[in-house]
């Protein structure tokens, strides 16, 4: 089971289900098994007899709006990007919605490891794996993370233009990191501003090293003789001689 951890699906497996979960992005998608699932817990509530097990996008939203009133109605505490994500069949979704309800029904916590992408239901743990040129382009990336379901569920094409756009911009982020990371495969050159020289500016005059012990030094008094403490004088005199005219020396 992809992405479910082992307690899961060792909670799964004791269910007894109709099929056994192989690939949560496309078991669950219906609602079917999530039905199933909480007919365990809750069997006056949930009958299976109003469930289709279909895979047309009518079937899902049956399925599924019968059991978002469910949720409702107990208040469980199951995120909408969760639910929506299980039915477009968007990366990731399937097993945090199943390892939710896991939480909710037996009252335990999964232990998750770590992960090193944001939760975003995108394919790019996926394509950080490839290589290079291997790598999605804009308009494949649109095709891989915008369902068709997702534009026959709501027909307003200002939607459905937000969310390519959405997807281009994070597709164009990320390949405005892949070459800040390695220049060199994509033959960045520096331009001529990194690559001049950049001379610091020097510091102030106040502050230079030469200026301190000069001024220290004009104002430390000096000792005469008797030891006491006298300023030298800062201006100095010259006595001269006038000579009047008409008078004799």
């Amino acid at each position: 089971m992809s992405g479910l951890s082992r307690e899961v699906v060792k909670w799964l497996q004791s269910l007894d289900l109709t099929w056994q979960i192989k690939t949560p992005k496309w078991d669950l998608t219906n609602g079917y098994l999530i039905a199933e699932i909480f007919s365990w817990y809750y069997p006056q509530e949930i009958t299976m007899h109003s469930f289709n097990n279909g895979t047309s996008l009518d079937s899902k939203s049956r399925n599924w709006s019968v059991l978002k009133s469910f949720i409702k109605r107990h208040k469980l505490e199951i995120a909408e990007d969760y639910i929506e994500g299980t039915i477009h069949c968007k990366e990731g979704a399937a097993p945090l919605l199943a390892e939710r309800i896991y939480e909710i029904l037996t009252n335990r916590q999964v232990r998750r490891l770590p992960s090193d992408y944001e939760t975003d239901f995108t394919d790019r743990a996926y394509q950080e794996k490839l290589p290079m040129h291997a790598r999605s382009t804009a308009s494949q990336s649109v095709k891989n993370n915008l369902r068709i379901t997702e534009l026959m569920a709501d027909t307003s094409s200002i939607l459905g233009q937000q969310k390519a756009t959405e997807i281009i911009s994070k597709h164009v982020e990320h390949r405005r990191q892949e070459r800040l990371e390695d220049p060199r495969r994509f033959n960045i050159k520096p331009t001529l501003g990194e690559r001049s020289t950049r001379i610091p500016a020097p510091p102030p005059k106040e502050y230079t090293e030469l200026s301190e012990p000069v001024r220290s030094a004009k104002k430390t008094p000096t000792q005469n003789k008797s030891g006491s403490a006298t300023r030298t004088p800062t201006v100095q005199f010259k006595e001269i001689q006038v000579r009047q005219l008409g008078q004799s020396t």
